[in-house]
């Protein structure tokens, strides 16, 4: 047994004993979003090059989640999701810059009905889409309005409303533009294996580590001035909308572009410094934050509370996460489905003669741009010219042993000795689609592969 593991038991009882009080004392909630923000660039996820002390101390007081993931990589799919507790095509949010169904009941509304002031600064819906979502104050949602965070702290101290508070601070760090690198140099970063090594790939990487630090600060900015003003019986969540705008990560269904941080405090409640393996959703978010407020949420959304996980009382929570990409404009016309156990991933690509081409490959005129670099590259590199391949051309099928090949290199959906794996996942996908009522919409104009 771990010591994660013990922790939890020990502190099961003890907690259950407090439990009763949720209800009757409502705590006060944060939550922090980041934006854009690959999992694994945290040093709390195992980073040797961006360290991420804030995220560090949030998770010395509460729980990190090893296997949380977020419904859609794309920003207006991700936070519809989360405010909404339904997937993409139920919720009506599939393609980036759209908006969920009016009549759909939101998170703001949820708490609001049981006596909360519910506060948003920042990016939290996707940017002017934000106040629509029902809050009772919304502001500084605009397009790197990076005054957000600032605002949201001295909004905090001035506040003098009685009620409970339920307060979403959305940083736009790591988004693009990144900042100038200040604390790191070229020479200081990794590049991963499925990117290509080039001076313009390690000039913006230094510059994306910059925006990580960025984040990391705003993070245990608003963490500290929580506890001051709300004090220690405040329920904290910090969580990312997706991985980063890098190749194989936002857009994409490998776990760089849908798997994302999660770590939640809650003295007296959650055991500190414990970390979980129970797989859980972006959905489950607004069904545990209602439950933990005291109220209750209509069982036909997609969300499962993780309120359970969170006290102790069980160690899992989903035996399969389903995700959903569709497209961003006509940058990314590439619907694609996932169904990913703690195992295995599979991904299907709807449409493989469509080209996979994003605002990575188009976008030419910002300082940080490296593809062309890499298609340079690839002219006279057999593995460089490998890797602008896979990210512009898929197959219909992939298939991943995410335990064996946690970077899923290796498509394993033509090994006949993965054919029973292959057709019960590509069975659960189906299901689960028709469940959803997916009409595999094709939203904007493709690119076909020659």
């Amino acid at each position: 047994m771990n010591l994660s593991v013990l922790l939890l038991r020990i502190n099961a009882l003890l907690i259950t004993l407090v439990a009763s009080t949720v209800l009757a004392s409502p705590p006060h909630i944060v939550v922090f979003l980041s934006d854009d923000h690959t999992i694994g660039d945290s040093s709390l996820y195992g980073s040797s090059e961006v360290s991420t002390p804030n995220m560090e101390r949030l998770a010395a007081a509460g729980m990190t989640f090893d296997r949380a993931f977020v419904a859609s990589p794309s920003c207006a799919p991700s936070r519809a999701a989360l405010l909404t507790g339904m997937m993409p095509a139920r919720n009506g949010a599939e393609a980036n810059h759209s908006r969920p169904k009016a009549e759909i009941k939101k998170l703001p509304a949820y708490l609001q009905e049981l006596g909360y002031e519910v506060i948003s600064f920042g990016k939290v819906g996707h940017y002017v889409q934000t106040p629509e979502y029902g809050f009772d104050l919304a502001k500084h949602f605009k397009y790197h309005e990076d005054i957000a965070v600032s605002k949201a702290c001295e909004w905090l101290q001035a506040r003098s409303s009685d009620k409970p508070l339920c307060l979403f601070v959305g940083t736009n760090w790591p988004h693009v533009p990144w900042p100038k690198a200040e604390a790191y140099s070229v020479n200081d970063v990794t590049i991963p294996v499925n990117h290509i090594d080039t001076p313009a790939t390690r000039k913006a990487r230094a510059k994306y580590l910059e925006a990580v630090r960025t984040m990391d600060r705003e993070l245990g900015e608003v963490y500290d001035l929580s506890r001051d003003i709300l004090g220690e019986d405040t329920l904290f969540i910090h969580t990312s909308d997706h991985g980063a705008q890098w190749p194989f990560g936002k857009w994409t269904l490998y776990d760089e572009g849908i798997r994302t941080p999660l770590v939640v405090a809650w003295p007296g409640h959650i055991a500190a410094g414990v970390r979980t393996d129970a797989m859980v959703s972006w959905v489950d978010l607004l069904p545990t934050i209602v439950e933990a407020a005291g109220g209750t949420v209509d069982e036909s959304i997609d969300g499962r509370s993780i309120l359970p996980v969170l006290l102790g009382k069980t160690e899992t929570h989903r035996d399969a996460i389903y995700t959903v990409h569709s497209g961003d404009g006509d940058f990314n016309v590439y619907p694609m489905r996932s169904v990913r156990t703690a195992q295995f991933k599979y991904i299907r690509n709807l449409h493989p003669e469509f080209k996979f081409a994003s605002h990575v490959t188009k976008v030419t005129k910002r300082e940080d741009i490296y593809w062309p670099s890499w298609v340079t590259k690839a002219m006279n590199d057999a593995g460089a010219a490998a890797i602008v391949k896979a990210y512009s051309e898929r197959p219909a099928e992939e298939l991943y042993d995410i335990a064996a090949d946690p970077l899923e290199q290796t498509n394993l959906a033509e090994n006949p000795e993965f054919a029973d794996t292959l057709a019960t996942l590509r069975s659960s996908l189906d299901q689960w689609m028709t469940e959803q009522g997916d009409t595999q919409t094709v939203f904007g104009n493709p690119e076909l592969l020659p």
